[in-house]
Formats: structure tokens, sequence, C-alpha cells
């Protein structure tokens, strides 16, 4: 399998298939949300598209990154979602940069979601699916997230040309990357919207069985979990 890595705004043609990868925090967060019970995840564009969405269907819930915010019930944020009952809930997720990669892909043939706590999971997808090349989407800093970067690779790896391969200097990659720093800063300044376990829950590997799969429904794109062959 060919492996190519591509940050948001490179994305100049649809691939037939993606992965698009949110480490800190877009990917892991849906993925708990799973794992609290949620049926699916909706991903949304804008906050007021969002909020629009819950105006419509008020049984829904909103999640949002960075600080908490008027009218969203959830924060993009592993630590926080745990304790949540989300037992046959949908969810409506906006994020700055994982929802906005996976939007960009709405006419692939195929769009798995992803961070380290699937990341098995999705190589797994992958094999199954027989795909002979697969485009990376690191949405992380228009592309230069390291942490995106190295569960890329990693998934990458695992997936065609080293299924064995060791994940240790990949999630080190990760956990000495910019965007965990930053998250560990904010949680030492008390900032709203982060929690002191976010890092470390974010680099748990293989944590869920599941791959996420992101398909067009309507109009809407939605997220599933979708269990690996």
């Amino acid at each position: 399998m060919r492996s190519h890595f591509a940050g948001i705004p490179e994305l100049t043609r649809t691939p037939s298939v993606a992965v698009v990868v949110d480490v800190m925090r877009a990917f892991t967060v849906a993925a708990w949300v799973f794992d609290r019970g949620a049926e699916k995840i909706v991903l949304a564009s804008t906050a007021e598209e969002a909020l629009e969405l819950k105006r419509r269907h008020p049984q829904w819930l909103t999640l949002k990154d960075a600080p908490p915010f008027d009218g969203f019930d959830l924060v993009n944020s592993p630590a926080m979602i745990a304790p949540e009952d989300l037992t046959g809930r949908t969810v409506v997720q906006k994020t700055i940069a994982g929802t906005v990669g996976a939007l960009a892909l709405t006419d692939a043939r195929l769009v798995l979601c992803a961070s380290f706590v699937v990341a098995e999971a999705t190589a797994r997808y992958l094999r199954a699916d027989g795909t002979e090349e697969v485009t990376f989407v690191v949405t992380g800093e228009d592309g230069r997230a390291e942490e995106d970067r190295a569960c890329a690779e990693y998934i990458g790896r695992r997936s065609g040309t080293a299924p064995e391969a060791d994940a240790t200097p990949y999630l080190d990659r990760a956990r000495t990357s910019g965007g965990a720093d930053r998250l560990t800063q904010g949680a030492r300044r008390g900032a709203p919207g982060i929690h002191a376990d976010d890092v470390r829950l974010c680099l748990e590997l293989d944590r869920f069985p599941f791959a996420m799969v992101a398909a067009r429904e309507g109009s809407m794109m939605v997220l599933r979990p979708t269990a690996s062959p």
C-alpha cells in the first residue's frame, strides 16, 4: 500500500481513500464519545451549524473545542468525556482541525478518522479494504503537527509495509510534540476545556477496538464506529 501525507491546504484533489488524523484531540475524543455509548457523531463545519442542528434536534448534544461555549453541551477533552453517559445519543462535533479535514473529503470512497487510540483498528480496516493507495490527512497546524504526522506514519506502516511496526518511537514523537506541550501548559494554567489527563489519554495506544468511518448521510457527514475485520 502506498501512503501519501498531506495537510488540509494541500488537498488539491479528492483521494479515493483517506485517513484523517487528529490526535490532540478531536478523534481521540470521538472514540471516547463512542465508547461512552453514542450512536453517531455529526460533523459540523461551523459552530453556528452545530447550534442550528441542535435547534432542529433538541435531543442531540453539541461538542466544541476551545473553552466551553454557550449552547454547547460537551467539551473536546477525552478526560471530560470519560465520565459521561452518552448511550444512544447523537453528538454534533465542531473542531478547528479534525472535523474540517473530514468535511473536505465528502466525495472520497472511504474516509476513516483516526488517532492513536484506534490506530490498529484503523490499520486492520485498511488492510481488509485492500486499497493500494491511501492519503493520510495531517490536520493540525496546516499539516505540520508532529503528533498527527507520527500517528499517520505509524498507521501507514502497520497497514502496509511493516504490519509489526513498534509504536514506541511514534508515541515518543507525539509525547514531545508542540500539541502535547500546549495542552500540558494549558492544563497547568487551569485553562477551561483542558484537563490534566488529556495528553495521557490521547497517547493510549489501541484503547478501542473499532475504526471510525465518516460517510455522507443525506446532507450530513456522519461518523460511526465500525468493527474492524
